[in-house]
């Protein structure tokens, strides 16, 4: 699911509604839309965890016609990207400027809070957004992808209708190998642009290719990953469970190997780029 964020920099309520009404209609005209609304002013609590954790309730709808709605005392903001990324191609979250995807700022007196992503645009209004880039900063950036969402994707495969296996690999951030190591607060990982891509889809489809395996669904995140959360994704679809166990397997261990990602691990002690000490 592709993410955009929309922020309040100092304009007009009717302004930055209009921004976020012309933005989702571009977008479900190309897929289903999610919209993330939180609101601060009904926070019972601060910003805990830079990301996606707030005090609070998220308010969120699903599709352009409102059809669906819901709210959740504590939910966070990642919360209910995970839930929309099942069934969303598209989500648009609006007063969240600390998490990591693609942003319009509307209005240039200033955000109370800088977006911690890349602003792909600052507007006064409706009028000034070029749609057609802002478009193609958001599918550039890296989707929000759960294991959720990969399996329910894979699960629509044409070949679906063969398979009687799906397998699945989750790879996290481990906090500590030993009892006496340093604590790990996060890893940060940064790909090889394009190179990385290209060999992921090539071992999709190197595994597709395969005696009785139907689809394959490879994720690797990038940036800052905390402690605890998840960070790579295998997912096969398969006639039988021992293809697809083999699929993952082969996969995951293929993809460290043959795909260019590199990882700094930050512990409370140190930081260090893990290629400079293997």
């Amino acid at each position: 699911m592709h993410v955009l964020g929309v922020h309040d920099g100092g304009a007009d309520g009717d302004a930055l509604e209009a921004v976020v009404d012309r933005t989702v209609d571009r977008l479900s005209e190309r897929g289903r839309v999610g919209v993330v609304r939180y609101d601060s002013t009904i926070a019972d609590g601060a910003y805990a965890r830079e990301s996606i954790t707030f005090g609070g309730d998220v308010t969120y709808d699903l599709g352009v016609d409102g059809d669906w709605l819901a709210s959740g005392t504590g939910m966070s903001v990642g919360d209910a990207l995970d839930s929309l990324a099942t069934d969303c191609e598209y989500a648009v979250i609006v007063g969240t400027p600390t998490l990591r995807y693609p942003s319009i700022v509307v209005g240039s007196a200033g955000a109370e809070r800088e977006p911690t992503g890349e602003v792909i645009a600052t507007v006064d209004g409706p009028a000034a957004l070029e749609l057609d880039a802002v478009v193609a900063a958001v599918e550039s950036a890296e989707p929000h992808e759960t294991l959720e969402s990969l399996v329910t994707r894979i699960k629509r495969s044409p070949r679906a209708d063969r398979a009687g296996a799906i397998a699945t690999f989750t790879g996290r951030v481990r906090a500590k190998d030993g009892a006496d190591d340093a604590r790990t607060r996060h890893l940060e990982f940064e790909k090889y642009e394009g190179v990385a891509d290209e060999r992921m889809a090539a071992l999709e489809s190197d595994l597709e290719a395969r005696d009785g395996v139907l689809d394959v669904e490879l994720y690797h995140r990038t940036g800052v990953v905390e402690d605890g959360e998840d960070i790579v994704f295998v997912v096969v679809l398969a006639g039988h469970r021992e293809e697809a166990f083999r699929a993952v397997e082969d996969g995951i261990n293929r993809l460290k190997d043959e795909v260019p990602l590199f990882k700094k691990e930050v512990t409370i002690e140190d930081e260090f780029w893990v290629h400079d000490r293997s």
